[in-house]
């Protein structure tokens, strides 16, 4: 079975999706199920993981119908105000649905960039073990240094990073400040990553697998074969690249791991940390 770990839905609207602006034109429409099957098809994925794009109780929410409506989406990664009263009444409320797996927060949006050692926010985390939840990890790769103090002080916690921290993806030099974060956060056994949301960063007008490569040989390195998982960060993704050709690079970067490793990446990795 192969699971994309990390994909957006939406109905666009103007008033909800505030960090569009008209670099995202292409992106500035309808992805929903159509669309959403039409790409899972055309690559052979078999199910998903959606993830919220609005900090919203109303995202939440409009995802969980969604995967209630399809079986495809096998789990959500919704959002609550983990700020506010812990994230109660509203972790309460959603946890009881079985494909909620876990909450976001759009860390690299904060204009502190000390924010996810906020004490409010932290309390928020540390209600997420009762119910089960993990918690994605959607930062820049300015905040790693952050990132493993708040990763340390929840050592239980299970964590997923998102798009490997978007480091700075360049052909003639290479992100050493991210390296470094990023080996460093994957000695905690408790967090997992993705390999999501890579093209998006790269700083050249063109991209190829081999631009990327270092950067996901970095990442499986570090976090091993067992704690890192395909994500297509689609439709955002559509900003650089199609989905078939983002699978594309995926499969020559991956192509040197064994079949058990294989397996694991494109789809048993995701099937068990995020509980499919």
């Amino acid at each position: 079975m192969k699971i994309d770990s990390h994909h957006h839905l939406w109905a666009i609207n103007g008033t909800d999706y505030v960090w569009m602006t008209e670099d995202h034109a292409v992106i500035r429409r309808d992805f929903l199920a159509p669309e959403l099957h039409a790409v899972l098809d055309a690559s052979g994925i078999d199910g998903s993981v959606a993830v919220q794009a609005r900090q919203m109780i109303e995202e939440s929410a409009f995802l969980l119908a969604f995967a209630d409506a399809d079986p495809r989406v096998r789990g959500v990664v919704g959002w609550v105000p983990l700020c506010e009263n812990g994230g109660e009444p509203w972790l309460e409320q959603f946890a009881t649905h079985p494909k909620l797996r876990g909450v976001r927060h759009v860390v690299h949006d904060e204009a502190d960039d000390d924010f996810i050692l906020r004490p409010d926010f932290n309390a928020g985390i540390r209600n997420l073990a009762k119910y089960g939840l993990l918690y994605d990890i959607l930062i820049f790769w300015k905040h790693l240094p952050q990132t493993i103090r708040f990763v340390d002080a929840h050592p239980e916690q299970p964590f997923v990073v998102d798009h490997i921290a978007k480091p700075r993806i360049a052909r003639d030099a290479f992100d050493t400040e991210w390296a470094e974060g990023i080996r460093e956060l994957a000695k905690r056994e408790n967090v997992s990553c993705k390999v999501s949301g890579m093209i998006t960063e790269v700083r050249d007008a063109e991209w190829d697998a081999e631009v990327l490569r270092p950067y996901f040989d970095t990442v499986l390195e570090a976090f091993g074969p067992q704690r890192v998982m395909f994500g297509s960060d689609w439709p955002v993704c559509l900003l650089r690249g199609s989905y078939a050709s983002w699978v594309k690079a995926v499969q020559e970067l991956a192509s040197s791991l064994s079949p058990d490793e294989q397996a694991a990446f494109w789809g048993c990795n995701a099937k068990r940390i995020y509980h499919l």
